[in-house]
């Protein structure tokens, strides 16, 4: 049986190289064998220890959102990443923005760049969503809510103290839509406020929000 047969089953997520090793199991020196997958691209690596098949597989491979869930975890998709995902934000975002319980990391790839920043917990596990995209592929993604507020809590020198900022932040800084703003739930974003980062701006944000 070819690679291709054998791998075909798990191809739709990144692969393990101790899942290789067991789908090679029957060759005399598996090792050998995942060096010269990856020198005819029929296997990229993506990390150290994780893979995903090449184009000359012809076979479905990983969303990039799934990738960035598998490359450093836990962790879940956000930011402009998740904001472009919900189409809350006009431009579609050049690398995968997420969030990690580990320390922030940017890892460049054959297949993208993926950057990650530190939250801790319990707030990191408030608003994970389950997007399903195939039966295989299920990925962690941020709500638009979390997303929103990772923005705020994540990007520096963000310190939201008025209702004329905040829309001017939301408005005009990342050109969001007042009526796709209107769809959030200010409910669950309060639950979050105890146990997050920048209180007082999220406050700030809630406030803005109800008001619009």
């Amino acid at each position: 049986m070819n690679f291709r047969e054998i791998v075909k089953e798990y191809a739709e997520a990144p692969i393990s190289r101790h899942l290789i090793l067991e789908l090679l199991s029957d060759y005399q020196s598996p090792n050998d064998k995942i060096s010269e997958l990856l020198k005819s691209k029929e296997l990229i690596s993506i990390r150290r220890g994780l893979y995903i098949t090449g184009p000359k597989m012809d076979l479905p491979t990983p969303e990039p959102f799934l990738i960035a869930n598998h490359l450093r975890g836990p962790s879940y998709v956000t930011l402009e990443s998740a904001l472009s995902y919900w189409n809350m934000i006009p431009e579609r975002a050049y690398e995968i923005s997420s969030v990690t319980i580990k320390t922030s990391k940017l890892y460049k790839t054959p297949v993208g760049r993926f950057s990650y920043q530190q939250l801790k917990t319990p707030y990191y596990s408030y608003g994970i969503k389950n997007i399903e995209y195939s039966p295989k592929q299920t990925m962690l993604v941020a709500s638009p809510e979390k997303a929103l507020c990772d923005k705020v809590v994540l990007t520096p020198k963000i310190y939201l103290r008025s209702i004329k900022q905040t829309r001017e932040f939301l408005i005009e800084d990342l050109r969001m839509d007042s009526e796709v703003l209107k769809t959030l739930d200010t409910k669950v974003m309060e639950l979050w406020i105890k146990n997050a980062p920048k209180k007082s701006s999220l406050k700030m944000l809630i406030k803005t929000l109800i008001e619009l």
